[in-house]
């Protein structure tokens, strides 16, 4: 099967994998390239010659189409949107804010750009200013959310936009897959199910953590400061969000607490200050796979449910 995502990614399957911040580095986006898929590299706030050197290992690592995520809000936003420009980037994705300022330079550089957006309105802008497609991504999603879910927000956009759409937030298999077709997506952005693969550079604590995670082992954070993130319900999680439920844990505490949380939980596994983000279908992720099968049998159940072949 082919369609618009495909044709215009290039690609097997219609599927990118999220781009998470200090998880989505070129070992892992490679091997979803080469399964067929578009591997992400993170940009986050990183600096910008270890993102030089993390596009240029994917190009030795997969000769197939990848791409950058770049979070808006970043410090180093501009210098990474430039330089997806200078290392000859295929496909960039955006997320926490609009991304309208550099779409023109990205388009003429023949990158193809398609934005998360969490609601209808940031959909049509997005399309309006030249985006190829968008990601419409629920509050299920792990890390940054929005608070529309998947099932709610993916058909509005489908039905206010032209582009493409893609769905995310709480896919992990061909199931996920299929009724996000029958919303309307032609394609889908997978995260979660991918913390538990072969290839992705995490702590073995991290991986164990999302293949052990029930259905109700998830929290969110960082609502008072108006970014709130999904997390493993572990013991540091519970106490952030008790606190800020609470009111003993003021926005600034809370900033100052969780300030490198990601990367002592992505590198280290400390389970004391380290934030584990993680979507809410981690009670679906039960083993750990390569990409490649990953993405093999999520399509292939898709395939049956639709009456199609991928």
């Amino acid at each position: 099967m082919t369609n618009r995502i495909t044709e215009l990614l290039g690609t097997r399957y219609p599927i990118l994998q999220g781009g998470m911040a200090w998880i989505a580095e070129s070992t892992l986006a490679s091997a979803v390239s080469n399964a067929g898929g578009v591997g992400l590299i993170a940009g986050g706030s990183a600096p910008i010659d270890y993102l030089r050197d993390q596009i240029r290992r994917c190009k030795e690592l997969t000769d197939k189409p990848f791409g950058v995520n770049i979070m808006l809000m970043s410090p180093n936003a501009e210098d990474l949107a430039q330089l997806c420009i200078d290392e000859g980037v295929r496909v960039v994705t955006t997320g926490a804010g609009n991304p309208g300022k550099f779409i023109p330079a990205w388009k003429d550089a023949g990158i193809k750009v398609i934005p998360v957006v969490p609601s209808v309105a940031l959909a049509k802008r997005m399309e309006r200013s030249g985006a190829d497609a968008v990601i419409a991504e629920g509050t299920e999603s792990g890390g940054h959310i929005g608070e529309n879910t998947t099932m709610c927000l993916v058909p509005q956009v489908v039905d206010a936009v032209k582009i493409p759409v893609i769905a995310a937030g709480g896919i992990a298999d061909g199931r996920g897959i299929a009724a996000s077709f029958m919303l309307g997506a032609e394609g889908v952005q997978v995260g979660t199910r991918f913390l538990a693969s072969d290839e992705v550079q995490i702590s073995p604590v991290y991986k164990q953590l999302v293949i052990d995670a029930k259905d109700t082992d998830n929290v969110v954070t960082g609502r008072t400061t108006g970014h709130p993130c999904r997390n493993v319900k572990t013991k540091f999680a519970k106490q952030l969000a008790a606190g800020e439920m609470n009111g003993t844990l003021t926005p600034e505490k809370f900033e100052e607490i969780t300030l490198g949380s990601l990367r002592k939980a992505v590198q280290d596994g400390n389970l004391e200050e380290g934030s584990f983000l993680c979507g809410l279908i981690a009670g679906m992720v039960n083993e750990i796979k390569p990409c490649q099968a990953i993405i093999d049998e999520m399509f292939a159940q898709a395939g049956k449910l639709l009456n199609i072949e991928f």
